[in-house]
């Protein structure tokens, strides 16, 4: 006789647990957070605000401290994703990487091209022309979430394939475009932290205590060589081994790689995103006017979220498909890959992130950054969440849809 090792009744999880399992606590709480921001930076407390990020801490500000020192824990959880997909994931094979691959290329292409068209004639405005170029992953995942069994789990996998070659394109971008000022002693002790990290990934070493301690010392160097420091958790999370210990090296859970990034993700989610957003999110409207979303700058930036994002994504993947490039996602209509190609128009947390990189030191084309990435973020959400509960408005759950399947089927004369 089996020994039942499962208890029943079965443990009944609160509504607290389940929340912060699902993909959308972490859009919630980001949401939460860049809202806090601008209620407090239009109160009266805005003064003390802006006082407390542009404080000094061992010599850099406290946004400078989470720009790029909170920041590289994110960009290291990024490259860990990046890894795990493309080794064991969604992006292990040509096959399933072209889809979401050419769709991320069109959904990069054509935002930039409608803000490069609107800021054509300004120097000065057209640095930022990689703004509406990302998508925030953790936005557009919570609001998926948010819809249910209304969509399919394998549009649920594109837009996550889809967000971390998104990501991808981001961090190649930040490398080539928003890098200055390079000091050749400070890239070759980088150089040599990388060198010192692949030699431990190449030695066998699986534990994280060495790789964690040269990737501090990396960050180090990163920072202080005019690349921007962000890149070092990125460079750190590709040396991180991906094969456990022995015997044990067949289950995920014992792999560095795995563990790290389940060790690090809820901190990331929970904590250095919303941080983030509160931290960037804020600015005074106080003196501006409707008229500033027509400027060239913000304009650019909004539409070339919403407008760029479902044409570059949506056409791209059209066009793939068409072509026999792609497949279609299984159980998908047309009209929620639509749904799907507005919600990548949610830029928040990468498009602030370059923003910043693109303005920095120039306050007026940084507010009328976020007013751009917030408005533009903002309708894509909407948009994106209504047209894809209208799509799938009459979808039929899965197992429901097999047992009705079943039901029908015919049975076998004995």
């Amino acid at each position: 006789m089996e020994d039942q090792t499962e208890t029943w009744p079965p443990t009944r999880r609160s509504p607290l647990h389940i929340f912060l399992e699902s993909g959308a606590a972490g859009g919630v709480l980001l949401f939460v957070a860049a809202a806090n921001a601008l209620v407090i930076a239009n109160s009266p407390l805005g003064i003390a605000y802006f006082a407390i990020l542009s404080a000094k801490i061992a010599g850099l500000s406290v946004q400078h401290w989470i720009n790029d020192g909170l920041m590289a824990v994110f960009f290291l959880v990024v490259g860990l994703e990046i890894k795990r997909e493309f080794v064991e994931g969604q992006l292990a094979t040509w096959t399933r990487r072209a889809l979401p691959a050419i769709a991320a290329l069109g959904g990069m292409v054509a935002p930039a091209a409608i803000y490069v068209a609107l800021n054509l004639n300004d120097p000065a405005t057209l640095r930022g022309w990689a703004i509406p170029a990302a998508t925030d992953i953790a936005f557009a995942l919570g609001v998926l979430a948010l819809l249910g069994s209304r969509v399919p789990v394998s549009l649920k996998v594109f837009l996550t394939a889809l967000a971390i070659l998104d990501d991808l394109g981001a961090i190649l971008i930040i490398a080539l475009f928003y890098s200055s000022g390079l000091s050749l002693p400070m890239l070759a002790g980088a150089a040599a932290c990388i060198a010192v990290l692949t030699a431990l990934n190449l030695g066998g070493v699986k534990r994280l205590a060495p790789y964690l301690m040269v990737g501090a010392v990396l960050w180090f160097f990163v920072l202080q060589s005019g690349i921007h420091a962000t890149l070092a958790g990125v460079a750190l999370a590709l040396t991180i081994p991906l094969h456990g210990r022995g015997a044990e090296s067949d289950e995920p859970e014992h792999s560095p790689l795995h563990r790290l990034e389940h060790w690090l993700h809820p901190y990331v989610a929970y904590a250095i995103v919303p941080i983030f957003g509160f931290a960037n999110a804020g600015v005074s409207i106080a003196n501006m006017s409707p008229s500033l979303l027509l400027q060239p700058l913000p304009l650019g930036i909004m539409l070339g979220l919403f407008l760029g994002k479902q044409i570059g994504v949506f056409g791209f993947a059209w066009l793939a498909v068409k072509a026999g490039l792609g497949t279609m996602p299984a159980k998908a209509t047309w009209a929620q890959l639509y749904g799907v190609s507005l919600l990548c128009g949610i830029g928040f947390t990468m498009s602030l992130f370059i923003g910043a990189l693109a303005f920095a030191g120039n306050d007026a084309l940084g507010d009328a950054t976020k007013i751009g990435v917030l408005a533009g973020s903002l309708v894509s959400a909407v948009a994106g969440y209504v047209a894809l509960f209208f799509a799938g408005a009459g979808l039929v759950k899965p197992d429901v849809a097999d047992m009705v399947a079943q039901t029908a089927r015919p049975k076998p004369r004995r």
